[in-house]
């Protein structure tokens, strides 16, 4: 079968390998689709230390067909998804025509998605989700206010604009691309804010502005954003995309009632994972999915790896894996 392999930090390649090397699993997914994600770059670039053990095959996410299971409640034929459980760190991935994995990690494909569709939120979209949900469980309501996307363009925050805007929230996307401002107001943005306004170094507490934000940049930008959070708000932390630490100070904590929640999506439980797949069903509008997704073949995923972690990609990326 062909299969993205990393044989060593930085060095990826399409090959030919066989199918008996698969690792053990009660369930094989012949694979449809994939998708790219910042993780993925960083382990497919070797720009960080994400492959745990080689060789490797990448790809957090995956989409395809049951071929073979030994777990209640999946047959041949069913139609699934995994987002996380370790793929592409210690567990092969989704890059790859067939998966083999424990069945108690596979969502069934909702019905209102295609496999492309699918990997076209994947776990960025379905990260993106749980963010809205914490600040939902925090009590931030469209009525409190805008709510600040950082990373905005990337994947992650662009599924979150959608998100918040079918949701009835105003949204302030953040970015450093202005050329993509057209394309953030038509997912669902109010405002745009340039990415300097809260990358650089700042005051512990500033004036509030969001009643909530959503980060996927972590480092100056998160403590900016919580620095600028009004009374009460909340901000979901899910990225390091400028890096992971947090130089702020606690004065938003204590002064304002700022809750700061951490999402975490690769091993979080399964009842967790069902409702935030539901309600992507529910709310992801195909035409705007469409419109942030571009569609590429196995043996062009090692390039867009590259491209993504040098921050040239808009959106999402769907690998179509097989057929």
């Amino acid at each position: 079968m062909k299969a993205i392999v990393i044989t060593q930090a930085g060095q990826a390649a399409l090959s030919e390998i066989d199918e008996a090397g698969l690792p053990e699993g009660d369930v094989t997914v012949r694979v449809t689709a994939s998708t790219l994600n910042f993780k993925d770059g960083l382990a497919i670039t070797g720009k960080a230390p994400v492959v745990r053990s080689f060789p490797m095959v990448p790809g957090i996410d995956f989409a395809g067909v049951v071929e073979a299971s030994a777990a209640p409640g999946f047959r041949p034929g069913d139609s699934v998804i995994l987002n996380g459980w370790g793929l592409s760190e210690t567990r092969w991935g989704g890059l790859a025509e067939k998966a083999r994995v424990k069945g108690e990690w596979l969502v069934p494909l909702p019905p209102a998605f295609t496999a492309e569709q699918a990997m076209a939120i994947g776990t960025a979209g379905y990260t993106a989700m749980l963010a809205v949900m914490a600040l939902e469980r925090q009590g931030v309501r469209p009525e409190h206010g805008e709510v600040l996307v950082t990373g905005a363009a990337g994947g992650v925050g662009g599924v979150s604009v959608q998100l918040l805007h079918r949701l009835g929230y105003a949204v302030a996307a953040s970015t450093g691309r202005p050329q993509e401002a057209g394309y953030l107001r038509e997912l669902g943005a109010r405002t745009i804010i340039d990415r300097s306004e809260l990358s650089a170094p700042g005051k512990p507490l500033g004036k509030e502005r969001w009643a909530g934000a959503i980060d996927s940049v972590g480092s100056h930008t998160l403590a900016n954003a919580l620095a600028g959070t009004r009374y009460g708000g909340a901000v979901a932390a899910c990225g390091l995309a400028q890096g992971m630490d947090l130089p702020g100070s606690v004065a938003p904590f204590i002064l304002r009632g700022v809750t700061l929640a951490g999402i975490e999506s690769v091993y979080c439980p399964m009842p967790l994972r069902l409702e935030a797949w539901a309600r992507l069903a529910e709310l992801i509008e195909p035409a705007k999915l469409a419109a942030m997704t571009r569609t590429i073949g196995l043996d062009e995923a090692i390039p867009a790896a590259e491209a993504l972690i040098a921050g040239q990609v808009r959106g999402r990326v769907v690998v179509r894996v097989g057929s």
